[in-house]
């Protein structure tokens, strides 16, 4: 058990760009799910989205904007915020003493399209868009590697919504290993028609044209989840070598535990409880010191109601407040769970837990949903959930410092 310590949080959301304006309209239940706009959405069944107006001239060097994508951008910008947060300038750094590992899952799709049309107005001159999709991955963590000159140990993770949490565990261990700091946790999203359709074939996206309808996890009303983009850059680092140099702590991240769903049809047990019970024992947490759980989600019956049996099984009936402010956001990919596990320390720093929006009400799943308003705790471990398409499970232990 080797707890990593968070000295920067950068935060970009629907409803607010960086981390205190997120923090203050997620409290204030101000959503940022609306009418998609980036592409005309008329002829799809699925028409909300969570979106981010961002002008990239007034966050980054006029250089970096012809040389990158739309969510390229976003993380660059939540990079920087979370390093300035820090108060850290990694090039001050011995070499290789810092890092960039990050999650990623859906941005691609974007980049990929536009090199798809490319190849179709240019001809084979350009990549194929498949390669370019595969590549945008390292490119995302790699222009926060070279525009900060940190050559230590980087790497993306790929695991949809799990992501952002195995990306900050993978940062752990490198941290174990001697790294002095990594940057790391999601920003993504996928709003563009290829990655629509993409999303849409899992046929988990809710179809509501009403935003305060759309995405309601727990509820009797769910019908599937909006997607957003979005996310959370974290700056991790050995908690001895924060305390040495002055810097403030967030919050540590202390424990952690992943699993993967069985084999569809085969009767064993979801994984989703398993990734909880390894997280709580790997922080050396009983499940009566936490004081929410952060969940994933995913606002389809079935899964919603494993998610609840899980911290049923776990926590009791009741037995800890649950939360899901991402129904302000919509699901972020990979960005998702990196923005919940900001959204817990920020819970830590103010004693307050944000709301799920619109639900009226989880009695059914026998959980203590957050609804409606905020709710006063004196915060001091939080748990965020996250599951992945594919049978992903992953699982965060979040601590005041």
């Amino acid at each position: 058990m080797t707890a990593v310590a968070v000295t920067g949080v950068g935060a970009i959301a629907p409803n607010g760009q960086g981390t205190e304006e997120y923090w203050r309209a997620t409290l204030e239940g101000r959503s940022g799910i609306g009418p998609l706009r980036r592409f005309d959405a008329s002829g799809y069944p699925a028409k909300l989205a969570g979106e981010i107006d961002f002008d990239p001239a007034e966050h980054l060097p006029s250089r970096l904007v012809p040389q990158t994508d739309h969510m390229t951008r976003l993380s660059l910008a939540a990079a920087q915020w979370a390093l300035d947060d820090a108060g850290v300038e990694p090039q001050d750094l011995p070499d290789f003493a810092a890092g960039v590992i990050t999650a990623s899952s859906a941005g691609g799709f974007e980049f990929g399209q536009r090199e798809l049309e490319n190849l179709w107005r240019e001809g084979p001159k350009y990549v194929s868009a498949y390669q370019s999709y595969a590549w945008f991955y390292a490119v995302n963590s790699g222009q926060i590697s070279i525009r900060h000159g940190m050559r230590g140990p980087s790497g993306v993770v790929v695991s949809d919504q799990a992501g952002g949490l195995d990306a900050l565990a993978q940062s752990r261990r490198q941290i174990r290993k001697g790294t002095r700091l990594v940057v790391s946790g999601g920003v993504d999203g996928s709003l563009c028609p290829w990655g629509w359709v993409a999303q849409m074939a899992g046929d988990r996206m809710s179809t509501s044209q009403d935003p305060e309808c759309a995405y309601l996890p727990f509820d009797a009303r769910a019908r599937g989840h909006v997607p957003g983009e979005g996310g959370a850059h974290l700056v991790v680092e050995d908690v001895a070598s924060a305390r040495e140099r002055g810097a403030r702590i967030h919050g540590l991240i202390s424990g952690y535990g992943s699993t993967m769903d069985p084999r569809p049809g085969s009767g064993r047990e979801p994984g989703l409880r398993r990734a909880l019970t390894l997280a709580l024992e790997d922080a050396g947490v009983r499940p009566d010191e936490v004081d929410v759980v952060f969940a994933d989600g995913a606002a389809v019956p079935e899964l919603d109601r494993i998610e609840a049996d899980a911290l049923g099984e776990v926590f009791g009936r009741g037995g800890v407040p649950v939360t899901a402010p991402k129904t302000m956001t919509g699901r972020l990919t990979a960005g998702a769970a990196a923005l919940d596990v900001a959204t817990a320390l920020l819970a830590i720093r103010d004693g307050v837990i944000p709301p799920t929006l619109h639900v009226t009400g989880a009695a059914e799943y026998g959980i203590d949903l957050v609804t409606g308003e905020p709710r006063k705790a004196d915060v001091r471990t939080a748990v965020v959930l996250a599951r992945g398409h594919g049978g992903f499970n992953s699982a965060v232990v979040v601590q005041a410092a």
